[in-house]
């Protein structure tokens, strides 16, 4: 597919817009990989076939947001089976990954910031499953694009040339960067044939050449060349899990998300506290509603830190934080005249003064995909590497940037979320899906860190008590608290409605019309009458949309 740019250096087919289709949707943060996940699906594929496509090409046209050397989740509605699991392919700790081993910029940068890759896993696993091409079909435009090379847009030219910095600490650069340290520019054709070849290989020879093959011991001698403490035990004996789904009832609709490690549980959590409140009683543009709605949130990520962690260890009391009761005594914590101190994403041992406590009772850089096919089948996924390029190397010549997922855990003691040997991470990929009376209706999820928690709710919202359609519903403004009484919103807000959160306590910062603070969502909807897909995609990104 020949793509080209426009005059703002962005993908010519990458305007917003509403797609539509009795057939099949695609809706990915790319329309190469949108693309290629289209012609899966015209050749016959289903829709686990489409997004293995669409995953290994992101991993090319993306490479700063997710890969092979990641880690993600996914959920999966079989209509055969009418059943949605989870596949959680979050990765762990190495077995070498002592706590006193870790720095702040250890654990974010370099050769021991990465857990065990699960994307790849999590592929092989989804296709065995449920796929009906041959892998190594799944595979071919992703080692294209690599190959022969793809034009660069004005957000990768952005993303490569911040990440520069942090590039040229290792030899690795040089994939990106010439021999000058300088990142390629907007419409350069970038190529990268040593990610090709690996491809390559992956597609001929399955998970086993990156686990425990060729692939595996390239890297673990590289990372170790480097002082990594990735080994191939670590590699070998990995492997994803299915899981039962989390739901809560949301207005007579079902919710369902990824269970902990994942930490889905905010979003569902702040739906069911929306729930207490009539909604339709507020204008959805006003500060009464975005009030309540920051407020919400700021309790559920005050739960969310005091229990999100690996859950074999930390379990997550989710009978309790989901239930109408919970939600209820938390409601009548909401001061509806004055903003309340957040504490933050992440844990402290000690709290800002006056921020909120969890509530009491008994007892980075990521991208976000989704596809339908004309069965009805479904699947939506959230990968990442943590950061842009998440450590921000590749080991010897795979071309395979690996994750800096260790960023995300705490080194205070006392966190559920402290690094350890083998532990899982407090992992933000979220993607939810919406049934109506028991149908499918909607696919939702977004990149964006822990924001991903709070963009989530408010597409729904839109979706679900606004009436929205899926693009409008990804299209309208969005705001992100972090932390104290602050609170980012893009600026095509209104005036009174910044004003009217002013007047509360609420401390503004205007982050641009289209801001990526704010994630950048894809998402599928299915008419409930005609059974037609629309499918939406991001324009704060390069999101893409279509459908057979």
């Amino acid at each position: 597919m020949s793509v080209s740019l426009n005059a703002n250096g962005n993908l010519e087919d990458g305007e917003s817009h509403l797609a539509q289709s009795d057939e099949g949707m695609v809706a990915s943060a790319n329309p190469l990989a949108t693309g290629a996940g289209l012609r899966i699906l015209k050749a016959g594929g289903n829709a686990v076939d489409a997004a293995v496509t669409v995953a290994a090409t992101l991993n090319v046209v993306e490479p700063f947001m997710s890969g092979v050397g990641g880690i993600g989740v996914s959920l999966i509605y079989w209509a055969k089976d009418d059943q949605v699991r989870a596949l959680d392919f979050s990765g762990n700790a190495p077995s070498g990954a002592a706590t006193q081993l870790f720095t702040v910029e250890r654990k974010s940068l370099g050769s021991i910031a990465m857990l065990v890759p699960g994307n790849l896993a999590g592929w092989w696993e989804m296709h065995q499953c449920y796929g009906s091409k041959e892998w190594e079909v799944l595979f071919k435009d992703a080692i294209e694009f690599a190959q022969e090379g793809f034009q660069l847009t004005r957000f990768g030219e952005e993303m490569i040339q911040n990440s520069a910095p942090r590039l040229s600490n290792f030899p690795s650069s040089e994939i990106l960067l010439d021999h000058l340290g300088a990142p390629p520019c907007l419409g350069e054709t970038l190529r990268m044939p040593l990610l090709a070849d690996s491809l390559r290989k992956i597609a001929e020879k399955g998970v086993d050449t990156f686990y425990r093959g060729e692939l595996a011991d390239s890297i673990v001698s590289g990372l170790s060349e480097l002082g990594g403490i990735l080994t191939k035990d670590d590699l070998a004996h990995y492997s994803p899990s299915w899981k039962e789904p989390i739901t809560v009832e949301y207005r007579g609709d079902t919710i369902y998300a990824p269970p902990p490690n994942s930490t889905a549980f905010q979003i569902l959590q702040t739906l069911k506290l929306l729930e207490q409140f009539d909604l339709s009683e507020l204008n959805f543009r006003g500060s009464d509603f975005f009030h309540i709605f920051i407020e919400a949130v700021k309790l559920a990520v005050s739960d969310r830190i005091q229990y999100a962690g690996d859950p074999e260890i930390n379990p997550v009391p989710l009978n309790v934080l989901l239930s109408e009761e919970y939600a209820l005594s938390q409601k009548r914590r909401i001061d509806f005249g004055k903003a309340s101190n957040s504490p933050g994403d992440r844990f402290l041992q000690h709290r800002p003064a006056k921020s909120l406590l969890p509530g009491e009772f008994d007892g980075g850089m990521t991208t976000h995909f989704a596809v339908a096919d004309r069965h009805g089948n479904v699947v939506n996924v959230t990968q990442t590497l943590g950061g842009a390029f998440g450590s921000s190397l590749a080991p010897k010549d795979t071309g395979i940037f690996m994750n800096n997922m260790c960023h995300w855990f705490d080194l205070e003691e006392g966190s559920p979320n402290i690094i350890g040997p083998g532990k899982k991470v407090d992992f933000c990929c979220s993607p939810t899906q919406i049934f109506k009376k028991g149908k499918f209706f909607a696919s939702v999820g977004t990149p964006g860190s822990w924001g991903i928690m709070q963009t989530t709710p408010q597409i729904i919202v839109n979706l679900l008590d606004r009436g929205m359609d899926i693009q409008n519903a990804i299209e309208a403004p969005r705001l992100k608290s972090t932390i104290g009484r602050k609170i980012e919103t893009e600026s095509r807000f209104s005036a009174d409605t910044i004003n009217g959160l002013k007047s509360l306590g609420h401390e503004i910062t205007d982050i641009g019309s289209f801001s990526r603070a704010v994630g950048g969502a894809q998402g599928i909807t299915r008419d409930e009458v005609s059974g037609r897909f629309n499918g939406g995609a991001d324009p704060r990104r390069d999101g893409y949309a279509e459908g057979l």
